[in-house]
């Protein structure tokens, strides 16, 4: 089969935060399967190298960079080192994030600042600073990761609900700021069988709301990324894209 033009990602570059495991680790192979090089962005070196390692097996560059997202100073950085390896950066996905479930009495001025940091305070810095240089450059889609969390809010994640609600507002703001020629996309998962929801128990307790009745392996993220970083996708912006089986 000759692949299809709108998805071969040959010459573009892919930075994906919470690269190095679960839908992240998932959106990064498929880039990078493609024909795009690609930046793995994470806290922990090692599992970024190791995702790294495995994509520079398919033929494609691969850059480890471990980054603690929330803080814009390391945001800052991991953009400084992306443009210094690359010399640009095509496509963007905010996909780090952290959803600590506990009774909203017991969250920490702490906690929440770390929530609210890591899943909108660092996606914001990473979108507009790199939306910048796309507008300058020849452009690109930056694909911001939410969750149905902030649609269908739920008692216990508070701060992290309302920080995925603020994302999805950003997404359409920073799509009208840096268009026409960044496109600026929501992307919202349901249920996923990561190793993050195993570790939490959280995946199959989600399923009954689900109208597919399963909760997706990883890899079921994919198609909806890849459309929305590829020209098959040039008419939407400022758009949210469920991706969650049907969750009500």
């Amino acid at each position: 089969m000759t692949p299809d033009p709108l998805f071969d990602f040959a010459g573009k570059v892919a930075l994906v935060t919470g690269g190095s495991r679960g839908l992240g680790l998932a959106m990064v192979r498929a880039f990078a399967e493609r024909g795009a090089d690609v930046i793995i962005a994470s806290r922990k070196l090692e599992n970024c190298e190791a995702a790294a390692q495995e994509m520079r097996a398919l033929g494609v560059r691969a850059l480890a960079i471990s980054a603690h997202v929330g803080k814009w100073a390391e945001c800052d950085r991991l953009i400084e080192e992306s443009y210094a390896a690359f010399g640009r950066v095509d496509i963007l996905v905010n996909n780090a994030g952290m959803s600590p479930r506990m009774p909203s009495h017991e969250v920490t001025e702490q906690l929440f600042d770390s929530v609210l940091g890591l899943n909108f305070k660092g996606p914001f810095r990473l979108a507009s600073r790199i939306a910048q240089r796309m507008a300058e450059g020849e452009g690109g889609s930056i694909i911001n990761i939410s969750s149905s969390g902030a649609l269908m809010p739920l008692p216990e994640v508070v701060p992290y609900g309302a920080a995925k609600a603020a994302l999805n507002a950003m997404s359409v703001s920073l799509a009208h700021e840096y268009g026409p020629r960044v496109r600026v996309n929501t992307l919202s998962p349901g249920p996923f069988l990561t190793d993050q929801a195993r570790d939490r128990g959280t995946a199959d307790a989600a399923i009954p709301r689900n109208a597919r009745g399963v909760a997706a392996p990883p890899q079921d993220i994919v198609t909806a990324a890849l459309f929305l970083a590829s020209p098959a996708s040039a008419n939407v912006t400022g758009a949210l894209i469920r991706c969650d089986g049907g969750q009500r």
